[in-house]
């Protein structure tokens, strides 16, 4: 779970950078990487909530 943590607060970082430089400089291709991003982040926290639901039922 704590891999999974980590992976999250990566993708957040990435996510964050990406869609800064967007919307400051007008980067289509930053745009493009965050949206990309998103979706990872989404599949993470998806994980992150099934591990979590079991590791309460310990």
């Amino acid at each position: 779970m704590k891999k999974l943590l980590e992976n999250l607060n990566q993708l957040f970082a990435e996510f964050t950078t990406d869609a800064t430089l967007q919307v400051e400089k007008g980067n289509k291709a930053a745009g493009t990487r965050a949206r990309k991003t998103s979706l990872a982040i989404e599949k993470a926290l998806k994980e992150f909530r099934k591990v979590s639901i079991e590791e309460s039922k310990k």
